[in-house]
């Protein structure tokens, strides 16, 4: 496991103590279900239940001889139980126990992935609205397009976690799945009604045609929810980290007082947080690599898929986890820079204005296309010179005899890209009440 981006709390849902302890509930379903059954003594399952003690220290010297953990698992409890102990495991394979605790597990961890991306979209949500009024200049390619919102900006990171959300859910579904269903999935020593009410009281639902094992496309899913739920991070700081950038300034990451940005340059202010999410979610897509490869497996089952998970699962889990607070930390505290915003709008001499010009020559009755070549010829001649573009249309008899100069100055104004923004921001989901 990934300790060094763990909260403790959260790292030891995958510790060796909370699987055994898994591995003992999903003991306990089974057997209260063959108790009621009256295929084992009830008296022996209150016992086991009563007298069951988890010696982590015990079991792993008992797995250094018998090299087998579900085996070891076993043979550590019974010697806390006693005599009673001979009814544990009564009809299982391994297989039913670890991939049982798999499905608990993993549901367990994704609702605190979700109550992370939560809070990160409780703070885009209350900063959106905040921003909603502030302009900045879109970019396509890379290069000035039209003035935008800053706040759709937040919007529109907001609605993306939201359907990150939304299959994090789904995918919480697909592996809340367990199988008491024996070695190849036949129900050969327990009936399916074992199973059913072991998984009800365990809150999981039965793997719908099972082998030995729960099928690994379950956990595939689920790690593709969590990769591309990285991948939004990675593309919320990619964007922190380009409009950090010295030429652009519009954005900066929290910097401490005190915190050293390099140990050569004092002047350095690094986005060091947005880079690492950027690092981490790179690791995050490596994990459901790894996942995929753990589909297909041979027959109906083998143990290559077991390695990979017990690293990949929990890691994966652990990672985003500490991704989404991070990035909550980035965003709550993040600076903008409104005077930079608007500096760097203006900075090519209303160049980014060209569509309203040309629509309004339009509307004026000339060709499209001799409106272009009119526009586009002030453009180029300002950015090869460094010219004023506003200040050649109006210039131009070619276009203040179609536009007065007064309407032509109006087509510079930015609020004319800000005027649906409101609408833009509500169908996102963010109001005003909410934000």
């Amino acid at each position: 496991m990934i300790e060094r981006y763990s909260r403790k709390e959260f790292a030891e849902t995958f510790s060796l103590e909370a699987q055994y302890r898994r591995w003992l509930e999903v003991e306990l379903a089974v057997l209260d279900a063959l108790a009621d059954a009256g295929t084992v003594p009830r008296a022996a399952v209150d016992e086991i239940r009563g007298r069951a003690v988890i010696d982590v220290d015990r079991i792993l010297a008992i797995e250094a001889t018998v090299r087998h953990d579900v085996v070891a698992f076993t043979q550590g409890i019974a010697e806390s139980v006693g005599p009673a102990a001979r009814y544990l495991h009564y009809g299982l394979t391994s297989s039913d126990v670890v991939d049982t605790a798999w499905g608990m597990a993993l549901r367990e961890a994704t609702d605190v992935l979700l109550g992370d991306i939560d809070a990160l979209r409780e703070v885009l949500a209350r900063r959106a609205w905040e921003e909603r009024r502030t302009p900045v200049i879109g970019r396509t390619h890379g290069i000035h397009a039209e003035p935008t919102s800053f706040g759709l900006k937040l919007a529109l990171w907001y609605a993306e976690l939201g359907r990150d959300r939304e299959r994090l859910e789904r995918a919480r579904a697909a592996v809340a799945v367990g199988k008491i269903a024996g070695a190849v999935g036949t129900y050969a020593e327990l009936p399916p009604e074992i199973e059913r009410q072991a998984l009800a009281a365990l809150g999981l639902v039965p793997e719908t045609v099972p082998t030995q094992i729960v099928q690994r496309d379950r956990h595939a899913e689920w790690l593709f929810s969590v990769a591309l739920t990285g991948a939004s991070l990675e593309k919320i700081a990619t964007e922190v980290r380009s409009l950090q950038r010295s030429e652009v300034r519009e954005l900066e990451e929290p910097f401490a007082t005190g915190q050293k940005g390099s140990s050569a340059m004092p002047h350095k202010r690094n986005p060091v947080v947005a880079e690492r999410i950027c690092g981490l979610a790179r690791l995050l897509r490596g994990y459901l690599v790894a996942g995929l490869e753990d589909v297909a497996l041979w027959h109906e089952r083998d143990i290559s898929h077991s390695s990979v998970e017990r690293v990949a699962l929990p890691d994966a889990a652990l990672l985003l986890d500490f991704l989404l607070r991070d990035m909550t930390w980035l965003i709550r505290g993040m600076k903008i820079d409104r005077a930079n915003m608007e500096r760097n709008i203006w900075g090519s001499g209303g160049l980014v204005f060209s569509q309203r010009v040309l629509l309004r020559l339009v509307e004026t009755g000339l060709s499209r296309e001799d409106a272009y070549a009119i526009v586009q010829g002030h453009a180029m001649a300002a950015l090869a010179q460094g010219g004023d573009f506003r200040g050649a249309l109006l210039h131009d008899t070619r276009v203040t005899e179609r536009i007065p100069p007064q309407e032509l100055e109006a087509l510079f104004d930015v609020t004319g890209y800000l005027v649906h923004v409101d609408e833009i921001l509500r169908r996102a989901g963010i109001r005003e009440e909410e934000a």
